[in-house]
């Protein structure tokens, strides 16, 4: 098992019967404690199976959306925003339901961030410890997630 993998690993808890894959739920729990960088890895893993499936753009645009905020955390708000319209472009394509999340509502969520970085002319951060986004899926087996 690679270094990537063994840390990996780590940040996932272990399968349930009947929940969802721990790659999967982890990658809210991360994202919701602000581990966006680690978000992003924990997801890959399931993108990397299903790259070319039928969830591979909606893991991919969940990916890109932990790496816009891993980019404001950064200050870099240009490539925050490219990588908030790329998983716009992504996700929109599926039904407004997916895979337990509320796709509606993370599209205005992007929308609210792009709006702004734009508003702001992309010399503002808005991401603040307080402003920080929670995604809500509703997971089987779990406890919805705030």
């Amino acid at each position: 098992m690679s270094r990537k993998s063994q840390r990996i690993a780590a940040m996932v808890g272990p399968s349930r019967a009947g929940g969802p894959d721990p790659h999967y739920a982890g990658y809210f729990e991360l994202f919701n404690a602000q581990k966006f960088y680690e978000a992003h890895d924990v997801l890959e893993n399931l993108w990397l199976k299903d790259r070319s499936g039928p969830d591979g753009n909606f893991y991919k645009g969940l990916i890109q959306l932990a790496g816009a905020f891993v980019h404001l955390q950064k200050n870099r708000l240009r490539p925050a925003a490219a990588l908030f319209k790329l998983a716009r472009a992504h996700l929109e394509n599926y039904p407004p339901w997916h895979r337990h999340l509320d796709l509606k509502a993370v599209g205005r969520l992007i929308h609210k961030w792009l709006a702004e970085l734009e508003a702001g002319h992309f010399k503002k951060n808005p991401l603040t410890h307080a402003t920080a986004p929670r995604l809500a899926p509703h997971l089987p087996g779990n406890a919805t997630v705030h």
